[in-house]
């Protein structure tokens, strides 16, 4: 055995850390730039306070990408926490949290749109001010959009991370459930968003159906990873080969 390879312990430690880094980056992207930033409804305030707050922006879209490529780290980490409960399964997840990095990646190209829009420039010249506006609100829609469908797959990521739990009982089966519950709600939020011309007179309650699962899934799973799991998958018969099947 490689002595430099990673171990399944020190991969959920890293997981782990990976997911309080997300934490720490999703709070200043989403919360305190683009919520702060973003008028719903309101493409002229929306394009006014991105030019006005041109340096937070850009460090908004920074995070949103070092978020993704955070993302690929920690899929690559679970799967090598978890293949000794089964391969195919632990690639399957993996795939799930990939699939939804590789969808998120090119939203964020709308945000750079965005910003373009709002500061201006030469390439922009043909258009007005009100053009520039309605393609401000239009691009960042378009990122709303293009993120709430790469949740679908993290919502099936989810899913599969806490069947292996549950199958595996590497931890406990609420956890697993939890996290299961909170996959479901991300893939019916993003169905219900796409097919509910009346969508917005429910958000609050999908939002809610949304928030609390995954807040307590994912940070119960973060504290899994870094306290309990490094013990658990070093117990697992065979974790060092990690070639169980499915």
């Amino acid at each position: 055995m490689n002595r430099n390879a990673l171990t399944p312990a020190a991969a959920a430690r890293w997981a782990g850390l990976g997911y309080i880094a997300i934490v720490v980056l999703a709070i200043g992207a989403n919360f305190a730039v683009r919520n702060r930033l973003v008028v719903p409804d309101d493409a002229a305030a929306t394009m006014s306070n991105i030019a006005e707050n041109e340096t937070i922006f850009r460090f908004g879209i920074g995070a949103f990408v070092a978020i993704a490529l955070i993302d690929i780290a920690i899929a690559w980490a679970l799967h090598v926490t978890l293949r000794a409960t089964g391969e195919r399964r632990s690639l399957l997840a993996a795939w799930f949290r990939l699939a939804y990095t590789i969808a998120f990646l090119p939203a964020i190209t709308f945000m750079v749109l965005a910003l373009t829009l709002a500061t201006g420039g030469d390439t922009l010249s043909g258009l007005d001010d009100g053009q520039r506006e309605a393609w401000t609100g239009l691009a960042m829609e378009a990122f709303d959009v293009a993120w709430l469908i790469a949740l679908a797959a993290f919502g099936l990521h989810l899913i599969a991370i806490g069947r292996i739990l549950v199958a595996s009982r590497l931890a406990p089966r609420a956890l697993g459930i939890v996290l299961g519950v909170a996959g479901v709600a991300y893939i019916v939020d993003t169905f219900a968003h796409l097919l509910m011309a009346d969508y917005a007179s429910y958000a609050d309650a999908f939002l809610a159906m949304v928030a609390i699962p995954s807040i307590v899934a994912e940070l119960w799973f973060t504290g899994w990873l870094l306290a309990r799991a490094p013990r658990a998958v070093a117990a697992l018969p065979g974790q060092a080969r990690a070639t169980v099947a499915a």
